[in-house]
């Protein structure tokens, strides 16, 4: 029996400071390439953030933020931020980022903040994968203060009818209860107090709304990040097509006083 002498009991060296810098910057690198890298998602949310103006001082609410990556941007920016995420492994990743939010483990669909504790209320391309989008919706208007702005992305996918077995693959793939076109998303606001200020669509065109649900059913998370090569070319093309339709909307909302 081993009593303490051996290799078996020594206790654990802590990393030396060196190495646990390396291993932060690590981190670090893997969450800008998993959300910077990506065909959409810079362009997206740098909108999303740009909309409600000064962030400095305001706090700010991210739901269904993941691991906190962009709520930490907003954090950058002076924002006192939060993110709230079901998926415990994700907050645990983001507390390892340097920078990163204050990360809360709780239900979108019960939120567990006051009323009005929030001047600002984001959500990315979140709410497709809830079982109930209204009341979501509901409980983010509940949280925000009157006269605070909601900035979120929803899948749209205006024409997703045209490629059924594109469409099929996406919702099961990434588990997408429903769409929201922006017509759609302006009423359910409005029936939970808020009046949309802006929308806009990306992926407008036929052939970039195609381009959007492919990388979805064929190239996967891999396939988002290989495609960011072609995120000019997707931004080009949404300037050349009117603000109509297309695979993502972006909404900006305020709450009424």
């Amino acid at each position: 029996m081993n009593r303490g002498r051996g290799p078996a009991n020594r206790p654990l060296r802590p990393l030396p400071t060196g190495w646990l810098k390396l291993l932060r910057m690590l981190d670090d690198a893997v969450a800008y390439v998993g959300h910077q890298v990506h065909v959409m998602r810079r362009r997206e949310v740098g909108t999303l953030l740009s909309w409600p103006g000064e962030l400095a001082g305001r706090t700010l609410l991210d739901v269904a933020g993941g691991d906190g990556y962009w709520a930490g941007q907003a954090a950058k920016r002076g924002a006192r931020a939060v993110c709230l995420d079901l998926a415990r492994g994700k907050l645990e990743f983001g507390q390892k980022l340097r920078g990163h939010p204050g990360l809360v483990e709780g239900d979108a669909l019960r939120l567990p903040f006051a009323d009005g504790a929030f001047d600002v209320v984001m959500s990315v391309c979140a709410i497709e994968h809830f079982d109930d989008g209204p009341a979501a919706l509901s409980e983010m208007s509940r949280v925000l203060a009157p006269g605070g702005d909601l900035v979120m992305s929803a899948d749209s996918l205006t024409r997703a009818d045209r490629w059924p077995a594109l469409f099929a693959r996406h919702r099961e793939r990434y588990h997408v209860k429903f769409t929201y076109p922006g017509d759609q998303l302006k009423k359910l606001l409005d029936e939970v107090g808020l009046d949309v200020v802006r929308q806009t669509y990306m992926f407008r065109s036929e052939r970039a709304e195609k381009l959007y649900l492919t990388l979805s059913a064929k190239g996967g998370k891999a396939g988002w990040n290989a495609a960011a090569v072609l995120s000019p070319l997707v931004n080009a093309s949404d300037k050349r097509t009117p603000d109509l339709s297309g695979s993502v909307v972006l909404t900006h909302a305020r709450k009424r006083s």
